[in-house]
């Protein structure tokens, strides 16, 4: 844009600008207007349609399957993405804040006085890939799995086993793989049986040694299909 196209442009600006309306109160009042409708409407919903509880929390189960809000799902595939611990404050702080001080410093490194989006190619280009990384992420964490889920791989005779494993809280404490505590209060699970025999993964199971509960309740046949898959992980893929 040469100096005259840019004395127009500003001319024309301040035709239209003393054409219009004063923020205040005109802008208030219709967001103010808008703001009370839309709380009256969510009041009336609460009191017509009520709130969906759901069950009631039971603090000892190990088969319930956090989430969060779907709002936050981009954080929640964000932090599947970022699996170490020492890592964790990156992907909740670190990340989204960069994220937000760059958009919000969009209008001072692109200063163009165009409005349409093929003439502002970084506005233009950045709003649109904040837009495909959000949705993205807010689908795969929509989509994610467990988190309890064991991802690594094993052979088809020690599902069994790993499913158990999974739904009954082993990884609360304990880490097979990139799933679970790392650094958790139990030891890490994934080469288990290259250290301990299945007879002593069995016994520790069933007794619970320290602070570990007992599973004892899981029966003969479930204990074994632990056995055998704690017995199989070598720290192989």
């Amino acid at each position: 844009m040469n100096a005259r196209e840019k004395e127009e442009y500003l001319r024309e600006y301040e035709i239209l600008k003393k054409k219009g309306k004063p923020f205040f109160p005109y802008a208030i009042m219709k967001d103010s207007v808008m703001m009370l409708i839309v709380a009256g409407v969510l009041i009336a919903m609460s009191i017509i349609m009520g709130a969906e509880q759901g069950p009631k929390a039971d603090p000892t189960t190990t088969t319930y399957t956090p989430r969060p809000e779907w709002y936050f799902f981009y954080l929640f595939e964000l932090l599947r993405v970022i699996k170490p611990p020492a890592l964790v404050p990156v992907a909740t702080i670190g990340i989204p804040t960069i994220c937000m001080v760059l958009l919000l410093l969009l209008p001072f490194y692109d200063r163009g006085p165009e409005r349409v989006p093929w003439k502002r190619p970084i506005a233009t280009t950045t709003g649109i890939m904040v837009i495909i990384a959000m949705a993205l992420l807010t689908y795969k964490g929509a989509v994610a799995g467990s988190p309890s889920e064991i991802e690594l791989a094993t052979s088809p005779q020690y599902e069994q086993g790993k499913a158990i494993v999974a739904e009954s809280g082993c990884l609360a404490c304990h880490a097979i793989g990139e799933n679970g505590a790392h650094g958790g209060l139990g030891p890490d699970l994934t080469d288990i049986g290259s250290k301990i025999p299945k007879e002593a993964i069995k016994q520790s199971v069933t007794i619970g040694p320290g602070i570990m509960p007992s599973f004892q309740g899981l029966g003969e046949e479930n204990l074994n299909a632990v056995a055998d898959y704690l017995a199989s992980l070598n720290g192989e893929d």
